[in-house]
């Protein structure tokens, strides 16, 4: 069971990283990181919204102090020590308020100065990454067009790929044709096919057999010769028909010498 959840794994990784988009996943980190850095100014605008309601609670409370004070003047100015007790007793009340408001706003003024600080490094954090991001965009762009370029040159792409193919069939066919039609030719040629194109020639075409014929005899009589195996080869002559030797031709008698005592004859009959 674990091997097969492990191969499954493995596939829909591999499946999954054939179909990922570098740069739709570095637009989706930086959107992310903008959300990131909206919630951080969010939070550095609720802690001052906070700060500045206890800054209006601590003035309410000093102004309600200053007003119990003045009261407590005025009652023992007209003999009332027990108005001016109450009202002292309940300025004491609203000290104790106020030292607690005052210690949450000084926490509250200290937060807001991190979460400032934080959103201003976040900030900066972010531009780096915005900046580093259209550069890795723009190499894989480039980087992705080169890859194109060189695959359809190199012919790995699926449609180059294709061309290339038909370009081979193409070749291989006219290969098989020119083949085809040369052989067509010598059969043509050497008459085991009869040409019906053109005019047929019985004669010439017997001829042209003997021709052929007497050509192969002659080269091997001539063989035959230069190895010491038979008389030298017989020339044609130049005005015997073609595909028959030419006759040797007769020696002529060489004269005879004149008997004892005769002298030969002059020209003209002269003794």
């Amino acid at each position: 069971m674990k091997r097969m959840s492990m191969i499954f794994k493995s596939k829909a990784n591999r499946a999954l990283d054939r179909m990922e988009d570098p740069r739709e996943t570095l637009d989706y980190s930086y959107q992310r990181q903008l959300e990131m850095l909206q919630k951080v100014r969010r939070g550095v605008a609720d802690v001052a919204t906070s700060r500045k309601r206890l800054e209006l609670q601590i003035q309410q409370l000093e102004q309600q102090q200053n007003k119990l004070t003045d009261q407590g003047k005025k009652a023992l100015q007209v003999g009332r020590e027990d108005l001016a007790r109450e009202a002292l007793t309940r300025r004491a009340g609203l000290d104790s308020q106020l030292s607690d408001l005052r210690v949450q706003y000084q926490n509250l003024q200290g937060e807001e100065e991190k979460l400032t600080l934080a959103s201003q490094r976040l900030q900066a954090k972010v531009d780096a990454f915005r900046t580093r991001k259209e550069t890795i965009k723009a190499t894989y762009t480039a980087a992705e067009a080169q890859t194109k370029i060189n695959e359809a040159f190199s012919g790995i792409s699926e449609e180059m790929g294709d061309v290339g193919l038909a370009i081979q069939r193409a070749e291989e066919k006219t290969e098989t044709m020119k083949a085809r039609a040369g052989a067509i030719d010598e059969l043509l040629a050497s008459g085991a096919l009869e040409d019906f194109s053109g005019p047929r020639d019985d004669i010439q075409a017997e001829l042209d057999r003997m021709g052929a014929g007497t050509g192969v005899e002659l080269e091997l009589e001539r063989m035959k010769a230069e190895l010491g195996q038979g008389p030298a080869p017989k020339q044609l002559d130049p005005g015997a028909p073609q595909g028959q030797p030419q006759q040797a031709p007769q020696q002529q008698a060489a004269p005879q010498p004149p008997a004892q005592g005769q002298w030969p004859q002059q020209p003209g009959g002269a003794q």
